[in-house]
C-alpha cells in the first residue's frame, strides 16, 4: 500500500487547537521542529543505552522554555496554558527529554521561585534559565515515597551551616546536578525545610554527598534517577530556601506541577495514537489493510475518545490554572485521568502494532513503557483517587 493512500490522521478531532493564540501555536511549531528533527532520529538509541543526549542542552536553551511559567531571571513567563503545551510537545518526542525539563523548570526552578528570598533568586534562576546550571529535586526516600511527608533526612544547625544526613532514592539528575534541592527535617523544630546543595566552582559534590545513578529501568531510560546518600553534608545556612518552613511548601510546589504532568500524558498519548493509526493503513494482512477491519476501527475510535477527553481536560486545567482557580484536587483528578488512559492508550497503539509494537524503531514501546512512570510519580493513580475522595466525601482514607 503506498504512503500517499493514507488517510491523514487527525488527533484534534474537537479542535481544541481553536483555543490557541498565535504565541501558542508559534510554540508548538518551535517544539515540533526540534522534536521532530534533533530528537526523534536519535533518542532511541540513549534511551537503549540509558544515557541521556546532553548535547542537546543548547538547542533545548534556544527554544526559550527553559523556567516556564516562572517570570524574570531570564526565564520565560510563560502562561500555564503554555507550559502545558510544552510539556505535551517534547513527550510526544520523548518521555526522558520532558522529564529533564519539568524537573529543571518547574521542581528545581519551581522551588527557588516560589519559596527562595530575592537574593537566592537572583543568585540561581539565571544560571538554571541559561541551562549553565542544572538543578534537581530531592524529595522521595528509600522507605517513604507517597509518604514522604514522614521523610527521615534530618538536618541539624551548627553555626553558620546546616548538617544534613539520610537517604534520597528516584532523584532525577540527582547525581550530575549542580544544585539539588534536599527536602529535610529541622532538628530544632521538627519541620520539613528545603537546603540547596551546590557543587563547587571545581564540580565536585560537598564531603559526604554521595549519588549514584538507579540502573536497571525499563522506563524513562535515556533520563537517570539517583539514590543519594547524605552524611555529614555540610550546607551554609543561607542555601536553606528563606520561605520553606513546613511540608506545607513541598505540597505547594508538587501541586504546581502536577497539572503539567497531565500535559505529559497527553504528549504521549498523542505520539501512540498517531503512529498506531498510520500503521494500521500501512499493515496489510490476508490481503487488505487491517485499518479495514472492525475490531482495529472500535479500538481506534476508542483510543480518539480518550484522547479527546485527555486534551478537553487539559486545557480546561490550565484555563482555571492561569485564572487562579485550580484546586489541589482538580489538578489530582487530571493528572490521576490522564494517567489512567494513557496508559491503556499507549497500551492498545502496542497491541495495533502486533510484534513490530515491540521495537523502539516504532516508538510506541517506549511512550508505552515511559507511561508506567508517568502513572506513578507526584503521587500514584492511588493516592490521587485518595485526594480527590477526600473531597468528594469530606473524610481522609489515606491510613
Amino acid at each position: 500500500m503506498s504512503e500517499l493512500s493514507l488517510h491523514p490522521v487527525d488527533s484534534d478531532f474537537y479542535r481544541v487547537s481553536d483555543f490557541l493564540g498565535e504565541a501558542d501555536r508559534a510554540l508548538i511549531t518551535r517544539i515540533r521542529g526540534f522534536v521532530d528533527a534533533e530528537v526523534t532520529p536519535i533518542i532511541n538509541d540513549y534511551w537503549e543505552r540509558a544515557d541521556f543526549p546532553y548535547h542537546l542542552l543548547p538547542s533545548l536553551r534556544e527554544l526559550g522554555i527553559v523556567g516556564t511559567a516562572i517570570e524574570g531571571y531570564g526565564c520565560p513567563g510563560l502562561t500555564r496554558l503554555q507550559t502545558g503545551l510544552v510539556a505535551m510537545e517534547l513527550s510526544r518526542g520523548d518521555g526522558s527529554l520532558n522529564t529533564l525539563n519539568a524537573v529543571q523548570s518547574g521542581l528545581a526552578m519551581g522551588s527557588i521561585a516560589l519559596l527562595g528570598s530575592e537574593e537566592q533568586k537572583q543568585r540561581w534562576l539565571p544560571r538554571m534559565a541559561r541551562l549553565e546550571a542544572l538543578g534537581a529535586f530531592a524529595l522521595t526516600e528509600p522507605e517513604h515515597g507517597s509518604d514522604s511527608v514522614a521523610l527521615e533526612t534530618s538536618a541539624r544547625r551548627e553555626g553558620d551551616a546546616y548538617v544534613l544526613d539520610g537517604e534520597k532514592r528516584w532523584i532525577g539528575l540527582g547525581h550530575v546536578a549542580d544544585l539539588v534541592i534536599v527536602w529535610a527535617r529541622d532538628t530544632d523544630d521538627g519541620k520539613v525545610k528545603a537546603f540547596v546543595v551546590e557543587k563547587s566552582a571545581d564540580g565536585e559534590y560537598p564531603e559526604g554527598y554521595e549519588a549514584e545513578a538507579i540502573t536497571g529501568k525499563i522506563a524513562k531510560r535515556a533520563i537517570q534517577q539517583a539514590h543519594i546518600r547524605l552524611a555529614g553534608v555540610r550546607v551554609p545556612a543561607e542555601n536553606r530556601l528563606a520561605e520553606s518552613t513546613s511540608f506545607r511548601d513541598v505540597s505547594a510546589v508538587l501541586n504546581r506541577t502536577r497539572s503539567t504532568v497531565a500535559w505529559e500524558a497527553l504528549g504521549h498519548a498523542v505520539a501512540a495514537y498517531e503512529i498506531a493509526a498510520e500503521y494500521v493503513q500501512r499493515r496489510v494482512q490476508f490481503g487488505r489493510p487491517i485499518a479495514a477491519t472492525q475490531l482495529v476501527q472500535n479500538k481506534l475510535a476508542n483510543m480518539l475518545a480518550d484522547l479527546t477527553a485527555m486534551q478537553l481536560l487539559c486545557f480546561r486545567t490550565a484555563a482555571l490554572q492561569d485564572e487562579g482557580r485550580l484546586s489541589n484536587e482538580q489538578a489530582s483528578l487530571a493528572k490521576m485521568f490522564t494517567g489512567q488512559r494513557s496508559r491503556a492508550l499507549c497500551r492498545d497503539a502496542r497491541d495495533l502494532l502486533g510484534g513490530n509494537g515491540l521495537l523502539l524503531e516504532n516508538h510506541v514501546a517506549r511512550h508505552l513503557t515511559d507511561m508506567e512512570v508517568v502513572h506513578t510519580y507526584e503521587g500514584t493513580d492511588f493516592i490521587q483517587s485518595l485526594i480527590i475522595g477526600r473531597e468528594i466525601t469530606g473524610i481522609a482514607a489515606f491510613s
